[in-house]
């Protein structure tokens, strides 16, 4: 296959998850089979960008959204700059594509009210599940871990004695983020009702289900939508919103923007800015407050 040298390129020296080469290279066939249906080859090294540009019409016409025809092209982007480094191709048929435009999607934290609420309703019941859930969104919003850093989290990541989590980030980042009290106090309590489970089949892994398997991302989503939709009226109730919580609040509490890009595993500011945006309004009324003409 002409993409599996890059697809190995991705694996092993990009070290990208398995979930991401998995979308590079669906992209990557989607546009060889329709390079083989419009002009015989399945051979993308040498394509124009005309031929780019008809499939991105395409694309448009099916209805997918300008963010998801941006992504597929920037998997083909990446596979012909690949070629270009190692020398197979010359130029690159994308060097002047244009991104679609999209719109910026704002996306509004959880209140701490209403995480205060989630945690004193999971604390109503206390069987295995509610313990667990428990401890899940107070380490989401405690960390600002992705979904899938938390899917994967080990028993031997937490250090107990430093009161730090060892997080194994994208590309294999390993960062490590302070914990506080609450949530120490938490897996303290977890992990007496995960030995309490009668039979443990993944032993290594920290978050289990009541037969004794690892979690997975659907588990997980599920259980935080179904809990903060029930505390909070916003349309979008996920893990993600509760990392964008935790980098929000800690903005608004005066928290440094480089601490909160290491603390996310950010490889970049300009990703860590995003979440300034939810600070207008605190840095609004902070200003309000404390500016000498503001008073008058």
């Amino acid at each position: 296959m002409p993409i599996q040298s890059f697809i190995d390129y991705l694996e092993l020296e990009k070290k990208y998850s398995s979930n991401t080469i998995i979308s590079y290279r669906a992209d990557l066939n989607a546009f060889i089979d329709f390079a083989e249906i419009n002009s015989g080859s399945r051979n993308i090294m040498d394509v124009s960008y005309g031929e780019i540009r008809n499939w991105i019409v395409n694309l448009v016409d099916t209805g997918i959204s300008n963010r998801s025809i941006n992504r597929k092209i920037s998997s083909l982007n990446s596979y012909y700059k690949f070629l270009v480094k190692t020398e197979q191709i010359t130029t690159n048929p994308l060097a002047k594509h244009k991104a679609l435009k999209t719109e910026k999607k704002v996306l509004v934290p959880f209140s701490e009210l209403e995480i205060s609420r989630v945690i004193t309703r999971i604390n109503e019941t206390d069987d295995f599940e509610a313990i667990r859930n428990q401890f899940i969104v107070e380490l989401f919003y405690s960390t600002g871990i992705r979904r899938i850093e938390l899917v994967n989290l080990k028993l031997s990541n937490f250090d107990f004695d430093n009161k730090s989590l060892k997080v194994l980030g994208k590309r294999n980042k390993e960062r490590i983020i302070p914990l506080i009290s609450s949530v120490l106090d938490s897996f303290k309590i977890y992990m007496v009702a995960r030995q309490s489970l009668p039979n443990i089949m993944d032993d290594k892994d920290l978050f289990l289900t009541k037969r004794g398997t690892k979690v997975y991302e659907t588990l997980v989503y599920r259980t935080i939508n179904d809990y903060f939709s029930k505390a909070s009226s916003k349309v979008k109730c996920s893990p993600h919103v509760l990392r964008h919580s935790f980098a929000t609040h800690l903005l608004n509490e005066g928290a440094d923007l480089n601490s909160v890009k290491e603390l996310l595993g950010h490889t970049s500011l300009a990703a860590t800015q995003v979440y300034t945006h939810s600070s207008i309004a605190e840095l609004k009324k902070v200003y309000s407050n404390a500016h000498p003409r503001s008073k008058n």
